[in-house]
């Protein structure tokens, strides 16, 4: 077995953040530093066994070549963190995998498990733009919309592992369906696809014209006035779902990700101003574009290892 860290120096952490397309994986050194990072097909296309047998090979590929301590799992769907189980992931085909305790058999090493986007707002926290801050909501937009709530540095789970979930507050109660099943979410209404979608509708495009939300973004700066309207209302929604946040939780910041994060100043500032205006006892908290892209998930994952190992030698004392 080739493995590639000094085996005198203390062993790296291997981190997969597993997608409905593609298995992110990174290696981290115990201080956090990025080492490496690749990624591979998860599969699930095949089916659920063919997404955990992909997980289980790349994380061997990973931990022969490297040498871990141990490894960290992110996956999304609702994760009892606690149990090491993933109780529902649609992207996957999961229900009730017990991730932790299978991947620990298949790789002979401790493992961690869990959510996606709070394993990238334990990230955000520690390595980006929630460096300083001791409260902030991990807001990433694309798809769909997720939130990762931090508060005293730790990542909020819920009673039952759904906190977090600023995608289905209801700003549009006669809006269109959403896939949990209610009308007017949040997600529904100012996700990447959603704002792709309304425009093709009010555009009068045909099913076969596609057009991205960041492309409706370009025209609305350009003047096409559907994009404006659309944009708009995206834009106005989110700032809705935002002040509930914000009167529940008062955090200090929210760092904003996702896809549609990459339209800066276009969404930030009118987001910042509509936030302001809705706004009355409340602080408004600052707002910001996530620094880790779309590693996040795999390097909060990487954390959740060290976490572990850790946890499990806290005078440091591992060999």
């Amino acid at each position: 077995m080739t493995r590639t860290h000094s085996p005198a120096g203390p062993a790296p952490v291997v981190a997969l953040d597993v997608g409905g397309t593609h298995i992110k994986g990174a290696v981290l050194a115990p201080d956090g530093t990025l080492l490496h990072a690749e990624s591979a097909d998860t599969q699930a296309d095949r089916g659920p066994d063919a997404a955990i047998d992909s997980t289980f090979a790349f994380a061997r590929r990973l931990a022969e070549r490297f040498g871990p301590a141990a490894v960290g799992i992110a996956v999304p769907g609702i994760v009892d963190e606690g149990s090491g189980t993933c109780r529902f992931s649609a992207n996957l085909g999961w229900r009730d995998v017990p991730v932790r305790d299978r991947a620990e058999i298949e790789l002979g090493l401790p493992v961690a498990l869990g959510h996606d986007v709070r394993a990238g707002a334990i990230a955000e926290a520690r390595l980006g733009a929630g460096r300083d801050c001791d409260s902030f909501l991990f807001l990433p937009i694309g798809t769909g919309i997720a939130g990762g709530i931090v508060l005293g540095g730790r990542a909020l789970t819920g009673r039952h592992n759904v906190a977090g979930e600023v995608g289905h507050l209801v700003v549009r109660p006669d809006g269109p369906s959403c896939r949990c099943g209610a009308r007017g979410c949040l997600e529904a209404v100012a996700s990447a696809s959603a704002i792709a979608r309304r425009y093709r509708e009010l555009a009068g495009l045909s099913p076969v014209e596609r057009v991205s939300a960041e492309q409706v973004q370009q025209r609305a700066q350009a003047g096409d006035e559907v994009a404006v309207r659309v944009w708009r209302d995206a834009v106005l929604a989110l700032a809705d779902g935002l002040v509930t946040v914000v009167t529940l939780l008062d955090p200090q910041r929210v760092v904003i990700g996702g896809g549609l994060s990459r339209a800066g100043s276009a969404l930030l500032d009118p987001l910042y101003a509509a936030l302001t205006e809705r706004l009355t006892f409340q602080t408004r908290p600052e707002l910001v574009p996530a620094e880790l892209g779309h590693r996040a998930g795999s390097l909060g994952a990487g954390l959740l290892a060290l976490d572990l190992l850790h946890a499990a030698d806290p005078v440091g004392e591992r060999a």
